[in-house]
């Protein structure tokens, strides 16, 4: 087994480290109770926010009573607006495009459509020039740029430098995005898988670091999940953790899903598998209500919260098809609580904001699971505002974990 130890230099950048995620967590602190939380000396406190507000990364802020009559101490804050980091979202069909200040405002957050399977090399090259000449847009200085942070779909693998397969955003597999967009926009860049990077946006703005595990499902086009033990992303032996979506629930003739398998649970439980089964039972015999409010004609797709409202309103049809889709959906989550024994589920998605659907989801997580395990199954309260700030926060968090020292 090998071991390593740290050096004087690494030992700093620790303790800067841990002294900006104490600061994010608190919003600002005296340098007395930061030595106590951190355990370091006052001298070493001193020292490190001596150094990060000559960089102009702290800044001294309110004072407050000390505890000896007649003291006051002076507090310690981020001085958010000193940096900002930038990010790229890759979905399918969509890219988004954002920079946020330290403390998570948005500076900017643009939508680009992307097609599906977009040439991965020219798609690229478009969003570095895009992203670049956003942050002219913006005055924002090269200088005060800590770096992007790219959330992809699909598999990355496990140095974070390359997608391997983005199930359908991206043309090519095996493709060094990372290594492009530095080169591209001459920023040092962060990647991870796009529920990931969600999970690790609900994580940084709820300061929600806590012991235990938490499952976070995302349904939108498809389904994607992600886990989370004691405050670190779980990724698995081969960079594929939590993919609940493409559990097989068919074993054969299932419909095709976009991971190259077929018969796997987005194919069945996802919002779009939701519509295209009920615009393939689309009829005035099979789904009335439904077809009525179309005026009798079949359309070309089918809005999620006509369908789910169709079924609210007793149209058979339709509710047989979002019965058997939360049905199985709720049947994987019930295999995650015996597996993992998770201590929190989140919900996240559009499809979680109509209540006909989040109530039948959340009633029928309570048949099958005895009362030992006391799973909290919630909305994240972050829904649908998470997606302009995910991308940007893996390099505020990446900058954090350096110490905030731009390399």
């Amino acid at each position: 087994m090998p071991f390593t130890g740290d050096n004087m230099m690494s030992v700093k950048r620790n303790n800067r480290s841990a002294a900006l995620r104490l600061l994010h967590e608190e919003g600002s602190i005296s340098r007395k109770h930061m030595a106590q939380k951190l355990g370091l000396t006052p001298a070493a406190i001193t020292k490190i926010v001596g150094e990060m507000m000559g960089e102009g990364l702290l800044r001294e802020g309110n004072t407050v009573p000390s505890g000896n009559a007649g003291r006051r101490e002076i507090l310690v804050e981020l001085n958010s607006h000193s940096r900002c980091a930038l990010g790229v979202l890759i979905n399918l069909r969509q890219a988004i495009l954002s920079a946020l200040w330290l403390d998570s405002t948005v500076i900017f957050s643009r939508e680009i459509p992307l097609p599906p399977h977009a040439p991965a090399e020219e798609t690229v090259q478009m969003l570095s020039e895009k992203l670049l000449s956003l942050t002219e847009e913006y005055r924002i200085p090269r200088e005060k740029v800590i770096g992007v942070g790219i959330a992809v779909r699909g598999i990355c693998a496990s140095d974070g430098r390359t997608v391997i397969d983005s199930f359908g955003a991206l043309s090519e597999e095996h493709y060094p995005l990372c290594r492009r967009m530095e080169e591209l926009t001459g920023f040092p860049t962060v990647m991870e898988n796009n529920v990931r990077s969600l999970l690790a946006a609900q994580m940084f703005l709820s300061r929600d670091q806590a012991k235990g595990a938490q499952f976070f499902l995302r349904c939108e086009y498809g389904i994607g999940a992600a886990l989370s033990v004691d405050g670190r992303i779980w990724h698995g032996g081969s960079e594929q953790g939590a993919e609940i979506g493409h559990i097989p629930v068919i074993p054969r003739g299932g419909k095709p899903c976009s991971c190259g398998k077929s018969g796997c649970l987005e194919t069945i439980a996802s919002p779009t598998a939701i519509c295209e089964d009920a615009l393939a039972a689309f009829s005035e015999e099979n789904t009335p209500l439904l077809w009525s409010r179309y005026n009798h004609k079949k359309p070309l797709h089918l809005d999620l919260d006509e369908v789910l409202d169709a079924a609210l309103s007793g149209d058979q049809g339709v509710g047989a098809i979002v019965d058997q889709a939360v049905k199985v959906l709720c049947g994987a989550l019930k295999a995650v609580i015996y597996l993992i024994d998770p201590d929190k589920i989140v919900l996240y998605g559009q499809m979680f904001e109509n209540s006909y659907y989040l109530s039948r989801i959340l009633s029928e997580m309570q048949v099958g699971v005895d009362s030992r395990h006391q799973v909290v199954i919630e909305k994240s309260r972050y829904n649908h505002h998470l997606e302009d700030k995910a991308a940007s926060l893996l390099a505020v968090e990446a900058f954090f974990a350096s110490g905030g020292v731009q390399e």
